[in-house]
């Protein structure tokens, strides 16, 4: 069996941090404010403190696209700061890392040719102009449906 931090989905459903705003932005140009003063991140292994108030552009379901690389996808948890691993940051080349006082966002991510999930900074994101459905497998255990370009989140996973 696989422990939540091996599996995006049960992560998102398993971890009772705060994760995401608890209503839907209306879209990019609309920030949510997320208030919380410090949660422990699984990927990080140690509690993470943040400002009691942090804004997030974009919310659970919404359909986002990366600035630099070509992927999009479908964003299914939000850490109101950087609360991935010292290792994991430092892997990111220095002249693109951004910085980790921002939200980051958990995605289900497709590009041409693979599907996975990505850990990426707002700075890094923009909405999606396609408008259309990722078709990334893990969806549908998460959202029920894809309505006027963003996905409905299952309703017992809502808190």
């Amino acid at each position: 069996m696989r422990s939540a931090c091996q599996d995006p989905a049960a992560h998102a459903i398993a971890m009772a941090h705060f994760h995401c705003p608890l209503y839907r932005s209306a879209g990019p140009s609309i920030l949510v404010p997320m208030q919380v003063s410090q949660f422990f991140s699984h990927q990080a292994g140690r509690h993470i403190e943040v400002p009691l108030r942090r804004l997030a552009r974009f919310g659970v379901g919404d359909v986002v696209r990366h600035k630099m690389f070509d992927f999009r996808g479908v964003v299914f948890d939000i850490d109101p700061t950087f609360a991935n691993s010292e290792e994991w940051y430092e892997s990111i080349p220095q002249d693109i890392r951004p910085e980790r006082d921002q939200p980051y966002y958990h995605l289900f991510a497709e590009s041409d040719d693979a599907y996975y999930v990505a850990y990426v900074s707002q700075q890094n994101l923009t909405g999606d102009g396609i408008g259309g459905p990722v078709d990334h497998p893990n969806i549908a255990e998460m959202f029920d449906e894809f309505v006027d370009g963003r996905y409905v989140m299952h309703p017992g996973l809502t808190h």
